[in-house]
């Protein structure tokens, strides 16, 4: 048996495991598309080191499609197409079959709604963007942001079925063509900062931090005076110097850090 040193997901969300079991903590997930290198394996299990963002994890055999080091390097050398719509149908020409993939799935050697993943072609009944060309904007920011409200909040989702806080922003910026790390102290180092918050403006990252000082929760500028953010939800709330205020609770939830501008 070939030993597997690279891979990609076909399925619409895989969960990555902080260890090779389905009852360990989901830390992070990889989405429909992306491609990965293995660096061990542990029976059924991989640890895994996703191409996007460097994150690693356990992903389960079963899940996930293994390719050669020659097609993992076609697909990165091609212009990557990003599904920008929430959730969008794909259907499979050869096996005559629908799935449902999410926003910020990867579409491999995308050209005119179609697309091929190993051996079998697609349909793409929905929108995908060329991020590498994608023309940023705060109003974009903020209409892909607002696809995404009211999404429950998961640990380790970044999709439209559940998403935390830095998996939220980074899927936001993903669909824009820019990357940001996995977790929101990683993301802390993105960008340039912004020193008061008269001079924050909408798509800026907020951070905020815990008691020690730890840097715990991000979120995005919607307009002067609010963020949109996951806590429990996706959701807009008001902001201002000191944090976020919750306006159903009456209070402040989270103690402003740090801003940083992207773009």
């Amino acid at each position: 048996m070939n030993k597997i040193t690279h891979g990609i997901i076909h399925l619409s969300v895989v969960p990555g495991r902080a260890e090779p079991s389905h009852r360990s903590e989901q830390v992070t997930q990889l989405l429909f598309g992306e491609c990965f290198k293995v660096l061990r394996s542990e029976n059924e299990w991989h640890w895994i080191k996703n191409q996007y963002d460097a994150y690693e994890c356990w992903i389960d055999a079963v899940q996930f499609k293994s390719i050669t080091e020659d097609q993992y390097e076609e697909i990165l050398r091609k212009p990557a197409y990003v599904v920008s719509e929430p959730i969008v149908k794909i259907k499979c020409e050869d096996a005559s079959h629908e799935q449902l993939i999410s926003i910020g799935a990867q579409l491999p050697l995308f050209n005119k709604g179609q697309f091929r993943l190993l051996e079998s072609s697609f349909t793409l009944h929905g929108t995908a963007v060329d991020v590498s060309h994608q023309q940023i904007s705060s109003e974009l920011i903020i209409s892909t942001a607002e696809s995404l409200l009211h999404t429950s909040y998961q640990w380790g989702g970044r999709s439209p079925l559940g998403i935390d806080c830095s998996g939220f922003t980074q899927l936001v910026f993903k669909c824009l063509g820019i990357k940001l790390p996995r977790d929101a102290y990683q993301q802390a180092d993105a960008g340039y900062s912004i020193s008061f918050m008269a001079e924050a403006r909408t798509g800026d990252l907020v951070f905020f931090d815990n008691e020690e000082g730890r840097i715990t929760h991000v979120g995005i500028v919607h307009q002067t005076g609010y963020i949109i953010h996951a806590s429990g939800k996706v959701r807009i709330d008001k902001l201002d110097h000191q944090g976020i205020f919750n306006e159903e609770t009456g209070r402040y939830t989270h103690k402003l850090r740090l801003i940083k501008r992207l773009v």
